[in-house]
């Protein structure tokens, strides 16, 4: 049994582990539950905007990130029909100076890596592998969870559960208060190469954005510069669940014919030997809140679609306002979820519309691409970064 103080999390991923060390800032303890036996490398490269990353920082976490991330000069908006560049939005210096706080480029695994290594340096956080929550059971003294291990059945108590288990959450599923997730008709593709198969310019600290016909593609460094990651987001009817489906290279390929898409990014995606393939989901709103000591984090709560880089993004900025609002109501657990539930829901619900809106100008083609890359052309690379203002500057709670 844990301790009836502590705050059982489930899930690993990055919401879950950031949440655990956001708790353990405010001196609140938590049991973490996973149920992969292991913490493997697995998904895709990530984009860290300011809003996450001063979280990360302030959690200590720099020198562990910065062995393996890196800091992208700009992101390069390219026409893929003509291979030319479109505009330049500044990131590098330029962002750290508006927003203080840095942009990075990463492998997920190497994240979930880093915040696992600090993780294992705190008392007050207890990980479990190996542990897949089955039910729960709300009461007088909190909450007590079932799981199951090998085979074996085991249970703990604590004064709250956070459901930071993914877009297919359990926990959602057993608080019965949201619709299931909408596929948006949608796939994305996802794939490492190594840099040195890549072009010279592709190897830059850049993250290229190719907008073409009813597809873009985007590609940046990783792994400290040693692989390019490269993903994909094409129109499709293809809707299984899961992040690990096997792709074939020529089902992909068959959406970017010699027509309207420029040799350069052709090449590209043609040296993958193996391609992962995902179905794009989100609900219209976030979480609807849960009931009693019972709440969701990251993709539980508000899955988005990826179209603004803030899947991740979104779940880091949940574990801080979690953790202010248990530290503040640590006596009335119930009101402290309901409290950190109001506070993010508006937050969430502007990143989700805005990443669908993002979704419809990716995919123009046409004379609306067109117009769109003449727009864009036009505002310059600085005035499109000050339209990220609301989102860059988002900040976590301050200490009472």
């Amino acid at each position: 049994m844990a301790s009836a103080r502590t705050v059982i999390i489930a899930g690993a991923g990055i919401g879950g582990l950031t949440a655990a060390l956001s708790l353990a800032k405010r001196d609140l303890i938590s049991l973490v539950l996973e149920q992969a036996d292991r913490l493997e490398e697995a998904g895709a490269g990530l984009q860290l905007a300011p809003n996450a990353t001063r979280i990360l920082i302030d959690l200590g976490l720099r020198p562990l990130i910065e062995r393996t991330a890196l800091v992208p000069q700009a992101i390069r908006v390219m026409s893929a029909r003509f291979a030319r560049e479109v505009v330049r939005i500044p990131l590098g210096a330029a962002v750290e100076a508006r927003y203080g706080a840095p942009y990075w480029i990463m492998h997920r695994a190497d994240l979930q890596a880093a915040l696992a290594e600090a993780v294992r340096g705190r008392q007050e956080i207890t990980l479990k592998l190996d542990a897949r929550v089955e039910d729960f059971a709300v009461h007088s003294n909190g909450v007590t969870v079932q799981w199951r291990s090998a085979g074996q059945v085991g249970d703990d108590t604590g004064i709250a559960l956070v459901g930071a288990d993914g877009i297919w959450s359990s926990v959602r599923a057993r608080l019965r208060r949201d619709p299931a997730p909408k596929f948006r008709n949608r796939t994305a593709w996802r794939a490492l190469v190594p840099t040195e198969s890549v072009i010279p310019e592709f190897r830059e600290p850049l993250v290229h954005l190719w907008l073409g016909q009813d597809a873009h593609v985007v590609h940046y460094p990783v792994k400290g510069g040693a692989l390019i990651n490269i993903v994909v987001i094409v129109q499709d009817q293809w809707r299984q669940q899961g992040w690990t489906s096997a792709g074939e290279s020529e089902e992909l390929l068959r959406h970017f014919s010699r027509w309207d898409w420029a040799q350069a990014p052709r090449d590209l995606l043609s040296l993958p030997e193996r391609w992962q393939k995902w179905a794009l989901f989100d609900r219209p709103r976030p979480h609807r809140g849960g009931r009693g000591p019972v709440t969701l984090l990251g993709d539980a709560a508000h899955p988005m679609l990826p179209f603004l880089a803030q899947g991740a993004g979104t779940a880091i900025e949940d574990g801080p306002v979690l953790a202010d609002a248990l530290a503040n109501n640590l006596e009335r657990p119930t009101r402290a979820l309901r409290r950190y539930e109001r506070t993010r829901r508006p937050r969430t619900t502007k990143v989700q519309r805005a990443s669908r809106r993002q979704a419809r100008i990716y995919g123009m083609s046409g004379p609306e691409g067109y117009l769109r890359n003449l727009f864009m052309r036009a505002r310059g690379g600085d005035s499109l970064l000050k339209r990220y203002d609301w989102l860059y500057n988002w900040r976590p709670p301050t200490k009472p």
